[in-house]
């Protein structure tokens, strides 16, 4: 097997804004792995809340490079844990290796991944369409460029209220509340109770990961389902989720990938509770990977390259909402 690694610069149509950061460029790094004719790919992008960098990531794969090259006919399953060790922490660079070799696997049964899984597909959630944070007409000119069903809107300023009840007015869509970490108990629980009235479906993350008793606070008082998302990142965290949240949002690059993604989805249907896998402004290869576990969702925010001014691959396509998967095996990939 062969380890090929690539790194690009995504440009955004948008300046991306959320509580604690913006960006114009999102560094990405592209695993393909080739064998027997085929090739699989994978994605991750870097983050600086979670000190992730391209960089890094391809210096922590090269490091095991004769490791994975030495791999066989290994399930994706065994391939997982025999890497593990090497990149426990570094769970991103794992991710994208990790759903490179899911994506290989699968090419070469001759399936796509979901068949591979033997899910149907026939019962998938939509994904919403994100909008970040800007000034009230930027927002508004954001959501009338591309007309949507759902949309996730960023919030965590001092305005948040007056920001939905104005996007309100332009839209009957869902809406889905993303304050990344910024409010307090208080907020979150009064936060609630005026954004339901605005057709707010759930929040996700409003406080910071670690308030784990001002989480469960708001799990007991809030008029809205609250998501985990920077409180839930490996899977020993969907069982602290428990009681704490109603959801959890799996991130694929900060689990490690697929295979761990797939067990925590199945450990909150297990403590039931709701199942979403976000994306962390992916390209099309990051977002066809995600678009194969749609079955086990209740919701998806899979958004990625809608946001990117310039993709660098084919696969999935997204239609108001609907993910219409590519006619290739595994997950449908290919680099532009």
């Amino acid at each position: 097997m062969e380890l090929i690694l690539r790194e690009y610069n995504l440009k955004l149509k948008h300046t991306f804004t959320i509580s604690r950061e913006s960006i114009d460029f999102q560094p990405s790094l592209i695993v393909e792995l080739k064998s027997g004719g085929f090739s699989g790919f994978g994605e991750a992008t870097s983050n600086p809340y979670y000190k992730t960098t391209v960089p890094v990531m391809m210096q922590d794969l090269e490091k095991i490079r004769s490791v994975i090259e030495a791999a066989t006919n290994e399930t994706p399953g065994e391939f997982w844990e025999k890497i593990h060790p090497y990149l426990k922490d570094d769970m991103f660079a794992l991710c994208a290796l990790d759903m490179a070799y899911n994506d290989l696997y699968a090419r070469k049964k001759g399936k796509k991944l979901y068949e591979l899984w033997n899910y149907t597909i026939h019962k998938n959630p939509l994904t919403d369409y994100t909008i970040g944070i800007a000034s009230i007409e930027k927002m508004v000119a954001k959501m009338k460029e591309l007309p949507w069903p759902i949309y996730k809107i960023k919030l965590g300023t001092k305005e948040d209220i007056a920001i939905v009840t104005e996007l309100r007015k332009h839209t009957d869509a869902i809406f889905r509340i993303d304050a990344n970490c910024g409010w307090s108990v208080e907020e979150t629980i009064n936060n609630a109770v005026e954004l339901k009235k605005l057709g707010v479906e759930f929040l996700e993350q409003p406080m910071k990961a670690d308030n784990w008793e001002g989480h469960k606070e708001v799990f007991k008082h809030s008029v809205l389902p609250i998501i985990a998302d920077e409180s839930c990142i490996i899977e020993e965290d969907v069982s602290k989720c428990h009681n704490h949240f109603h959801g959890v949002n799996v991130k694929l690059v900060k689990c490690g990938g697929l295979t761990p993604g797939r067990r925590m989805i199945q450990e909150a249907k297990k403590l039931g509770l709701k199942t979403m896998v976000g994306c962390m402004t992916e390209s099309t290869v990051g977002i066809s990977a995600i678009a194969h576990l749609l079955p086990q969702l209740d919701y998806v925010d899979m958004d990625g390259a809608l946001l990117l001014a310039e993709d660098i691959a084919t696969g999935v396509t997204i239609d108001f909402g609907k993910i219409n998967y590519s006619d290739l095996n595994g997950t449908g990939v290919t680099l532009i």
